[in-house]
């Protein structure tokens, strides 16, 4: 089937309206899925699709065309979506192909038709109208942020739809998904796969787990689908009365990869999802498509990763060899946010005028990502005008009328600190910082790393600078726990730990970057210190701390490696699958 050119909503629009239109490979592709998962009791009745929002049609058309190559035709197509324009073109598409086809398209908000039709006190959804049913669903629901949304509808939709945390569109059209379809029923539907590896998708993977039988997970990762800078995933599930809690769905994984050992080849990326291992397609790309079933965790707040044999013995294997974790040694912080760093952060505090320029003692060097190196970085040169102290151990504010000088620099920018509202608001002062985080622990010995790098980038400080928020960190309060950090810096510049970071979160973005967050390096393993592995690898740490170049660096890379996997007792050779 001939695919026609988009006729309305620019990319501006679209992404502002969380409205990313399904490409064709991937429609097909979710549209064979729910085909081959459709039961003989559904294909036997009169069949009710959905696309709660339809777009361009794509879904459907693609679905239709499965339909009519096997010679089904005892279906009815509805579809719902905001944009009239959208809705007029999926309906003259649909004409143009199927004019036969009997289809209700309608100009309506799915999530509105849920809240006015959802009974939140009884439970129940269209409690008068049980026909609105539906056998098969299909959709790419738009993913819209809860900063988007704005405050008052994203938690008019949370109540609405029992959601916590940050709350995206997608996730109150899961919710009325699994109100709206029958029993037995199949839906496809294409997310955003953040939903899977990060504490705040907690609520929506619950609801999905609650709410549906799940058949198989495809995370499709940075496998460059759209044409913005979306990381999908596909599920397809099955409404069932009594979910089996036994029930483990396959997992499908694909990354990009930069890995030599190609296993096999491809057309496309979706020829690859049958395939294990390193796969090469037609246009070059080299792809990681593995295979096995979502492990849920042991609780409630786990994160979904993918598990198989060669994975989970690896990773038992450390488990067996972990003295402590990362988040043993200390809490994990980010680094600060000032919410106004035009006004807080310079290089170039000097070149103000002399009255105005602040007191060298609320000027603090600022370590940001643009300085990140292994072990250790160069002094930083931005400063940051810091208006907070420890009194007694707790955090406090400084008077700024005994800074004159500084008082006088942020009284003229006083209106653009007070736009912050929300510092106003938590009863804090104008001039503070809305994240400063602890002064005390500043002058402590502290692993800093960069939040989202390609390359795992660790590096310690001793000179006291105060951390960005485009980096974590974590001080160092017990001396009898320094070694501890020495050991955490070389762990954490390993390829090991790359590897334990992709088998536990494989939360990339494009171009492989990883996320280096608090959730996730608080449970990066250490090894037992007292080993004579551990103790060289402290003294490698040590001493490129005090040697630190680039070539230095490279030179101990190979062997930091060897000496992280013998630390967790695996093996050289061996990479899990």
């Amino acid at each position: 089937m001939e695919t026609l050119p988009i006729g309305h909503l620019d990319i501006k629009d679209r992404k502002f309206a969380g409205a990313h239109y399904t490409p064709n490979n991937l429609a097909k592709f979710v549209a064979s899925q729910i085909f081959e998962s459709i039961s003989t009791k559904i294909l036997n009745k009169n069949i009710r699709i959905l696309d709660p929002a339809i777009g361009d049609g794509e879904l459907i058309l693609s679905l239709i065309d499965i339909f009519k190559t096997n010679n089904i035709s005892n279906f009815e197509v509805f579809g719902f979506d905001t944009d009239y324009n959208a809705l007029d073109f999926a309906k003259s598409r649909i004409n143009q192909f199927y004019p036969e086809i009997k289809i209700n398209l309608r100009n309506l908000d799915f999530i509105e038709l849920i809240q006015n039709e959802y009974d939140l006190e009884e439970n129940n959804l269209f409690s008068n109208n049980n026909t609105d049913l539906y056998d098969i669903i299909i959709s790419n629901p738009p993913y819209v942020r809860t900063q988007i949304m704005g405050s008052l509808k994203s938690k008019n939709i949370a109540k609405t739809f029992n959601l916590t945390g940050r709350v995206d569109l997608y996730h109150a059209f899961l919710v009325g998904i699994s109100k709206i379809l029958s029993e037995g029923a199949i839906a496809g539907i294409i997310v955003s796969n953040r939903f899977l590896s990060t504490k705040t998708g907690c609520s929506i993977r619950n609801i999905i787990r609650n709410n549906f039988k799940i058949i198989h997970l495809w995370d499709l990762g940075d496998t460059k689908i759209f044409e913005a800078a979306v990381l999908p995933a596909v599920l397809l599930v099955k409404k069932e009365k009594l979910i089996n809690s036994n029930n483990i769905p396959k997992f499908t994984s694909v990354y990009s990869t930069e890995s030599t050992d190609i296993k096999g080849y491809a057309n496309d990326i979706f020829e690859s999802l049958n395939m294990d291992g390193i796969i090469k397609i037609v246009s070059g790309k080299v792809i990681d498509v593995k295979q096995g079933v979502i492990d849920f965790g042991e609780s409630n707040n786990s994160i979904w990763k993918l598990s198989n044999y060669s994975t989970d013995s690896w990773l038992e294997t450390i488990k067996k060899n972990t003295y402590c974790l990362f988040g043993d040694i200390n809490h994990i912080r980010v680094g600060i946010k000032t919410c106004a760093d035009k006004v807080f952060i310079k290089n170039n505090w000097n070149e103000l005028e002399k009255d105005e320029q602040p007191e060298e003692e609320l000027l603090k060097p600022l370590i940001t990502h643009h300085i990140a190196n292994r072990f250790k970085t160069e002094f930083p040169l931005k400063k940051v005008l810091y208006p907070h102290i420890s009194i007694e151990g707790k955090r406090s504010t400084i008077d700024i009328e005994n800074y004159p000088r500084a008082y006088k620099y942020l009284l003229n920018n006083r209106a653009n600190l007070e736009k912050r509202t929300y510092v106003l608001e938590a009863g804090r002062k104008w001039y503070e910082l809305w994240v400063p985080q602890d002064p005390e622990s500043w002058i402590k010995p502290k692993l800093v790393f960069w939040d989202i790098a390609e390359k795992p980038t660790f590096w310690i400080d001793f000179d006291g600078s105060i951390v960005n928020g485009d980096c974590y960190w974590l001080s160092c309060d017990d001396d009898n726990k320094i070694d501890l950090l020495w050991l955490a810096l070389a762990v954490g510049n390993s390829s090991f730990i790359e590897t334990f970071y992709d088998n536990n979160y494989n939360n990339k973005l494009y171009a492989g970057r990883r996320r280096f967050i608090s959730q996730y390096v608080e449970k990066f393993p250490l090894p037992d210190p007292s080993t004579n592995y551990a103790k060289e690898l402290i003294n490698i740490s040590k001493y490129l701390y005090d040697n630190s170049s680039f070539s230095e660096v490279l030179s101990f890379q190979v062997k930091i490696d060897k000496l992280v996997l013998k630390c967790f007792g695996l093996d050289i050779e061996e990479v899990p699958r």
